[in-house]
């Protein structure tokens, strides 16, 4: 596979590129990362961090304090990360505004046009986002008892799914659990950056910590069962939250949206929220990990 990009050429944005780099060499990069431990294990979960997450749902050294912060005052709940801080966050990821999709690709992305554009995919993309920006001001609607029903659960690491039942969003159900099969390497959203002229995103993405953070990602998720929720120890108060919010899925996330579209990282929580205990007991007892949210709405009033 030939080299991608020149140094002292220029990209469609007039943007400088970087040094010729291998798309084939980033590839295999990504490849290793998705290259977890099959046999990660409740055992695998050893060293914590300051914030009391433990491995592997700290993620990778350095990079946890770049995360949600545990709110600590009401106005806090569900309240976005705004411009300025994701930029910041960007910037020590490895990431800056240059590297994300024009305004046209991005709108071709989440519609399904452009070069070999799907809408179902498109579909996937695009519900994934509003379920990762589900902070104030984007409720996401869902149908509870019959009833078109609004709901702002971001900072949990919850959502409600179209058919109200409420859930994490690694849930396997979950349309920002399925997409990993769209991002994954040789996949449809890789295939479709390259046909549209954004290779210099993907290799930005590769680039940056998303593909540290991945394999931690992968890890916590597969030792986390139906409910897919993390558990947060700091002294001797321990609590619940959704998988979202744990430091390596939240910069992987991060990493994706911003890429994407940097205001749309900019729409995510900026600090965590304790589930309440009666929704974390039920959803960690439920077989397929999901809840009526009409029977716990009441918690998050």
């Amino acid at each position: 596979m030939r080299d991608i990009g020149f140094a002292g050429s220029v990209d469609r944005r007039g943007v400088p590129h970087r040094r010729a780099v291998s798309v084939l060499t980033l590839v295999g990069a990504c490849l290793l990362a998705l290259a977890v431990p099959q046999a990660a294990s409740a055992g695998s979960v050893a060293m914590t961090g300051d914030t009391g997450f433990v491995m592997p749902f700290v993620g990778a050294p350095g990079y946890e304090r770049l995360g949600p912060t545990q709110m600590t005052s009401p106005d806090q709940l569900n309240a976005t990360l705004g411009q300025q801080a994701a930029d910041q966050i960007a910037s020590q990821i490895g990431l800056n505004p240059a590297d994300a999709l024009s305004d046209q690709q991005y709108r071709d992305l989440i519609t399904g046009g452009g070069v070999g554009g799907d809408r179902d995919a498109a579909k996937m993309i695009e519900e994934s986002i509003l379920i990762l920006t589900n902070t104030n001001g984007r409720p996401f609607f869902s149908n509870a008892d019959g009833h078109l029903t609004p709901s702002v659960l971001a900072s949990y690491g919850l959502y409600v799914n179209t058919q109200g039942m409420l859930q994490s969003p690694a849930n396997a159900d979950a349309p920002t659990r399925q997409v990993n099969a769209l991002i994954a390497p040789g996949g449809y959203v890789g295939t479709w950056l390259r046909n549209n002229d954004a290779t210099e995103t993907l290799i930005a993405l590769y680039r940056s910590a998303y593909t540290v953070q991945l394999p931690f990602g992968i890890a916590s998720q597969q030792i986390s069962g139906n409910a897919q929720l993390v558990t947060n120890t700091k002294g001797d108060v321990s609590s619940e939250v959704g998988m979202s919010m744990a430091p390596p899925l939240w910069i992987v996330n991060f990493a994706l949206l911003y890429i994407v579209k940097p205001s749309l990282a900019a729409a995510m929580p900026a600090h965590w929220a304790p589930i309440p205990s009666a929704v974390a007991d039920a959803i960690k007892s439920s077989p397929t990990g999901q809840v009526p949210f009409s029977d716990y709405a009441s918690y998050f009033e």
